[in-house]
């Protein structure tokens, strides 16, 4: 049956959340929720679960970004910590909403390629 799909590029189909196998088909539901099937090919993603893997990896790149960044907003300008809390806790729950899809589609897309669920199509 993998005959029939061309060999995709997990990166881009999975930061493009659609369909691992035809890259035609939407990956979500929700806006994290898997589909049960791809409504294109029909490939059944309900074995396909990224767990909490783009959460700790949203983790190590805000972690790598904004805490470098906001020690040297605080020694170039040494704003008071309220404006700490202003500036940064909406950078970081805006960037971890950006991110959030994109990596769940790419894990998604990684375990369909590796075939590391107990589902086979």
């Amino acid at each position: 049956m993998d005959d029939y799909y061309p060999n995709l590029s997990p990166i881009r189909t999975g930061l493009a959340c659609k369909c691992p196998r035809c890259g035609g088909g939407k990956l979500f539901s929700g806006f994290l929720t898997v589909r049960e099937t791809c409504e294109v090919c029909g490939l059944d993603l309900r074995g396909h679960d990224a767990g909490d893997g783009p959460a700790v990896f949203i983790i190590f790149i805000l972690g790598f970004l904004v805490v470098p960044l906001a020690l040297w907003v605080e020694m170039k300008y040494m704003p008071p910590l309220w404006l700490h809390a202003v500036v940064w806790g909406p950078v970081i729950i805006g960037v971890t909403m950006v991110l959030l899809r994109p990596l769940k589609g790419l894990m998604v897309a990684l375990q369909y390629r590796h075939r590391s669920t107990s589902q086979q199509d």
